[in-house]
């Protein structure tokens, strides 16, 4: 019975990744757009695509509809799934203000594959997410890369630790300390930088003959930033915190991403210099404080200037606690981005950007079946996300 009971279950889950979608229109990002086209997906991945004419679908899958279909959206930056839904202390660990430098807090082990947030923007074609500790901190932890789907973490991982957010804008202090000065931020963050580079070389000087150093979790995390297994993803808005971000980066060589920069307009050329990407701040974020100096169309100068970047829903300190990348692209492609443009820093650019194009962000054959179905225009106000596939599953479908 148990035997019988396992072949079932593998029989359905199977079936559930034998699916095809066809599309008035399908943006597959790896080339022009196809009208009347079709997507094959066989056991969780893309088997086939191309025009309706050319591409069989096979007996015995599941066909959906839909005006026009997408590669599955890719959220940049976001912090659901550790901000969650009910915005009390039990669900909210985006934050630990134990202390102010905590790299060696872990993502994976503060991520809710449950919450209902995930399954919002699930709803709304976002397939991928890059989540983790949020920024405030002068290093808040670590980042992961996530499917929507799933109800474990191991069911949703994709990639276990990607980058270690920093904040270099004035940041939070720990519970009853006063938050340390831009100039204090970046001792901190300097200071972190050379005490793993010594641990290192402690490591290294053993040569395996002598005991190792006592094992240093926040020593370890930080040797990997500086041999650029994890990247330093610094939160930076005003010019001057941008520019110390690329100067620390020069400083120890690191594989840098700039967060938020709301005011990377106004240093294009430097940014394109140091070779370094931008995780722009969601095109709707308030424009006060930090961001005052925001503009709508930086989403355009970026991409005109060259520089790779990528939208972000960013962390939201109120409910419900996270923004749409959906949302957030449209209103860049109406401020200059255009919708090619905007599809892509939402798809293909993301996927580039955070290491993961060999997986997801466009249609293409071998990749994972991700797939996001609308009934008009993604990026029109009346248009609506109808069906979500995550790696051949049917996760989410509207219904009339």
């Amino acid at each position: 019975m148990k035997t019988l009971l396992i072949i079932l279950l593998c029989a359905a889950a199977s079936a559930q990744a034998q699916v095809a979608v066809k599309g008035g229109v399908v943006h597959t990002m790896d080339g022009p757009a196809i009208t009347d086209g079709v997507v094959v997906v066989t056991d969780g991945r893309i088997a086939a695509v191309g025009p309706a004419a050319t591409v069989a679908i096979p007996a015995g899958y599941r066909v959906l509809e839909a005006a026009v279909v997408t590669p599955g959206l890719i959220d940049a930056h976001a912090t659901v799934g550790l901000s969650g839904i009910f915005n009390v202390p039990a669900d909210q660990d985006m934050l630990d203000r134990a202390g102010p430098v905590q790299p060696e807090l872990r993502a994976v082990d503060a991520y809710n594959p449950d919450d209902e947030l995930v399954a919002w923007l699930r709803s709304l074609g976002v397939t991928t997410v890059h989540t983790g500790h949020a920024p405030g901190l002068p290093v808040s932890g670590q980042t992961m890369i996530v499917k929507t789907r799933g109800r474990t973490v191991a069911e949703a991982l994709v990639r276990e630790a990607v980058a270690v957010a920093a904040t270099l804008a004035p940041a939070i202090g720990p519970e009853g300390v006063a938050a340390p000065s831009r100039a204090k931020t970046v001792a901190l963050l300097r200071q972190e930088l050379i005490r793993a580079r010594e641990y290192a070389a402690e490591l290294a000087a053993t040569g395996g003959d002598g005991p190792p150093p006592a094992r240093d979790l926040r020593a370890e995390t930080m040797v990997r930033v500086l041999d650029g297994e994890l990247a330093l993803m610094v939160t930076a808005h005003r010019v001057r915190d941008i520019t110390n971000a690329l100067r620390l980066a020069e400083e120890f060589g690191l594989r840098l991403w700039l967060d938020g920069a709301a005011e990377a307009h106004q240093l294009l050329p430097q940014i394109k210099a140091a070779g370094v990407p931008v995780l722009l701040h969601p095109t709707m974020t308030r424009a006060f404080g930090e961001t005052e100096n925001l503009s709508l169309a930086t989403a355009a100068q970026l991409a005109d200037a060259g520089i790779p970047f990528a939208l972000q829903s960013g962390y939201e300190s109120y409910v419900p606690k996270t923004r749409v990348v959906l949302f957030e692209a449209a209103v860049a492609a109406g401020h200059g981005l255009g919708f090619a443009r905007a599809l892509a820093a939402v798809t293909r650019d993301a996927a580039q950007l955070l290491g993961i194009a060999d997986r997801v962000g466009t249609l293409a054959v071998g990749k994972d079946g991700d797939l996001a179905l609308f009934d008009g225009d993604p990026f029109e106000y009346t248009s609506h996300c109808t069906g979500v596939v995550i790696e051949g599953e049917v996760v989410s479908q509207l219904v009339r």
